[in-house]
């Protein structure tokens, strides 16, 4: 099926799929009714009958829009309601589609000036778009009422006689301007509190207005930051009782119709601070004679399929969640806590149901066959990455000493075969660890550094790796449906602002057909140069955003055909899913495989869970960032070393040698030879006299203000003699 309207197929088709269905219209080029496309999938009497019912069924579910015509996914029509999502530092207005059904976020939607007072954050209007090719602008056609919004904020208090009982410092940086709670609508809110205000009407040209809706205790509290964050990500946080309830009836699964592998030292490997252990691992050499020198692995991963039944309450507070978050100081889970820190938790000495993925590679790393199993297993130690590679290292614990040579060392080997066949296919090789936020019992920051990266984490990842690919590989050969972890090659508009620092170092970079081995010789060209670190960054931002999808289309990164999340059912929808596919394909009428139907709805699914990672990944960035603003507002006029990385008209953005924390050096705040933004070229351009800045450049800043409510480090920029002086020292 092309998906053109002109291309009908011949004789009688079998009804079309959700997911056909909407590959036509996509594919389509313009609006369709119900007619186009019953005449493209050759459907008449009864079967039109039923692609009514469906097309019903699919505007219910927010797949189609709730008109008769339906647009192609990604195309703006001429006119539309849109919300105003922020406005910049230079006052531009940008907003967003209220419905759009296209991959990925909608795109941003320039307002252009009007008389007046222009619309703020959460206004909406009618508007008229214009553009193409990801530009896009609207002008105003009328002004709607402003959706029923919730903001939180820190309540501050007004003891004078003005009107207002106090103003509302909102914890979203999008919100330029205090909000004002007139009297009456503070609900006992004290000043410094966390509180979460509901915007309300006001006079056009006055202060926006709230009413305080929900309180959420002291600002300065130790749990206020994740508080904060999972607020204003909208992350579903409250189990409901049915899910509750199913989650303390269950039962552990027993060992009928499992294979029994609890007689092999299975180990789980995690961080210290883990808060969930659902892998394990083992490895041993392979005696077989056609595999010389390879090796024989197993993954066991929790059963979570068995526990988490499809259309029950707990899948279907599963799929609303996605996937869990992680914060300094707490995790909101996919499940409750009876499954992730009991049930699928496989803690030491105790059986536990799992899915064991059998691998079988040979001397150079490659997977040459898999199987996969229902099995019953008892963890024989949980080790931390440190504890494995203090032993690999020569200094076991009284722990890790007797597990030496039975378990770690063959993993290691293992590892090495493996490690060996990753370097061969040229993953892309980014070096940038996380930022580690440590703190005291008290919830406050004690510091930021680095997180470690040993050995142990390559070899756990890689494992896991391996375990993926095989579950990708099992599913589609056997034509099941797969949930893809795809990641798609970066565009060239993704790759614009790396493209220019490198030709500022005089670094070329190939004009197509980019591979992650090209991206890994410039990381290498550029290693020794203070722009190095950089570098890394603007590659990974170049990236395309990973995804999940029932269509494969390989994983750039990684250099993978195809690959999909087996190795977390507990923390991740996705790989829920391909358990219940791996497992359907066991035996016929498998209760925990996947539903009926589960083929149409995969489309629909991936995107939920893939926006629902953006969600958690845009939450744990924004707790990260909070926390390192709280650390450094006690060091207010601090100098730091730092390089370029970023060039925008609000300024330039630089990000810390000593931590990783980014902040903004506003134009306002720049010398006279940094003020004239070239946005083409991604630099400042000087007069002839001045130097340029550069995307990478190290340069001396002072930290002049800190705001831990948004997260926000603003920077002066030294002179250059000063900076000199400094650099000379």
């Amino acid at each position: 099926m092309t998906g053109k309207r002109s291309a009908k197929p011949r004789g009688r088709s079998p009804f079309p799929t959700r997911e056909q269905v909407l590959e036509y219209i996509r594919d389509s080029g313009g609006p369709v009714g119900k007619r186009e496309i019953a005449r493209a999938f050759n459907l008449g009497g009864a079967d039109r009958i039923r692609l009514r019912d469906l097309l019903r069924n699919m505007k219910k579910e927010g797949l189609l829009p709730r008109n008769r015509r339906h647009r192609p996914a990604g195309a703006l029509p001429e006119v539309t309601v849109i919300e105003v999502t922020s406005v910049t530092e230079d006052g531009d207005v940008l907003a967003a589609p209220i419905r759009w059904d296209g991959d990925g976020a909608p795109p941003p939607i320039r307002l252009l000036p009007e008389r007046g007072r222009p619309p703020g954050v959460g206004d909406r209007v009618l508007a008229r778009i214009s553009g193409s090719g990801g530009v896009w602008t609207a002008r105003t056609m009328k002004r709607l009422d402003r959706a029923p919004g919730r903001v939180l904020g820190i309540f501050r208090e007004d003891t004078g006689g003005a009107p207002y009982g106090g103003k509302l410092i909102a914890t979203d940086r999008r919100f330029r301007h205090d909000i004002a709670i007139p009297r009456g609508m503070e609900n006992d809110a004290r000043d410094g509190d966390l509180v979460e205000a509901e915007i309300v009407p006001g006079k056009p040209l006055g202060p926006r207005l709230a009413r305080v809706a929900g309180k959420f205790g002291s600002a300065s509290g130790p749990q206020s930051v994740s508080l904060i964050c999972i607020h204003s990500h909208d992350l579903p946080h409250a189990f409901p009782n049915a899910a509750l309830d199913e989650a303390a009836a269950l039962k552990p699964a027993s060992g009928s119709g499992r294979q029994d592998l609890r007689g092999l030292p299975l180990v789980t490997i995690d961080g210290e601070d883990a808060r969930d252990f659902d892998d394990a691992v083992w490895a041993e050499k392979d005696t077989a004679q056609d595999n010389p020198g390879g090796w024989r692995l197993i993954v066991a991963i929790a059963d979570v399929a068995w526990y988490v039944r499809p259309g029950r309450p707990l899948d279907r507070e599963a799929l609303n969640r996605g996937n869990s978050v992680y914060f300094p100081d707490r995790v909101v889970p996919m499940l409750p806590e009876r499954l992730s820190n009991d049930l699928c938790s496989l803690r030491p000495d105790e059986d536990r149901a799992c899915v064991a993925a059998h691998l079988a590679i040979d001397a150079g790393g490659r997977l040459v066959g898999h199987r996969f199993e229902r099995a019953l297993m008892r963890s024989a130690a949980r080790l931390t990455y440190e504890q494995v590679q203090q032993a690999r290292d020569g200094s076991p614990d009284a722990e890790t000493a007797p597990l030496l040579k039975p378990v770690i060392e063959p993993l290691y080997g293992a590892w090495a075969a493996l490690a060996a066949a990753r370097a061969a296919r040229e993953t892309l090789e980014l070096q940038l660890p996380e930022r580690q936020i440590r703190l005291d019992e008290t919830g406050r920051v004690t510091d930021i550094r680095p997180a470690l990266q040993y050995d142990s984490h390559r070899l756990i990842e890689d494992f896991m790796i391996a375990a993926n690919v095989a579950a990708a590989e099992h599913l589609t050969r056997r034509n099941r449906p797969c949930m893809y972890r795809i990641h798609e090659p970066p565009t060239a508009d993704g790759l614009e602002t790396l493209r220019m620092a490198l030709d500022d170092l005089g670094v070329s970079m190939p004009a197509s057909g980019l591979r992650p081995a090209d991206l890994n010789r410039i990381l290498a060209q550029t290693a020794g140069l203070p722009q190095g670190r950089t570098i890394h960054e603007l590659i990974l931002r170049a990236q395309s955003q990973a995804a999940y999808s029932p269509r494969n289309c390989g994983h750039f990164g990684l250099a993978l055909p195809r690959y999909a999340h087996f190795t977390s059912p507990i923390r991740r929808y996705a790989d829920l899913l391909v358990h219940r596919a791996i497992v359907g394909g066991m035996a016929d009428g498998m209760p925990d495989g996947l539903p009926a139907g589960a083929d149409g709805a995969m489309h629909d699914w991936g995107e939920r869970i893939s926006s629902a990672e953006r969600r958690a990944m845009a939450a744990e960035r924004d707790a990260i960032d909070r926390y390192t603003a709280a650390f450094l507002q006690d060091r207010i006029g601090a100098e730091f070393d730092a390089a370029v990385s970023g060039i925008t008209r609000a300024g330039l953005f630089v990000t810390l040698l000593e931590n990783g924390a980014s902040g903004l050096i506003p134009m306002s705040l720049l010398p006279d030879r940094y003020s004239r933004f070239d946005g083409r070229k991604r630099r400042s351009r000087s007069t002839p006299a001045g130097l340029n800045a550069r995307i990478g450049e190290r340069v001396q800043v002072r930290l002049r203000d800190a705001v831990p409510v948004t997260g926000g480090l603003l920077f002066d920029l030294l002179d250059d003699g000063k900076a000199a002086k400094r650099r000379g020292r």
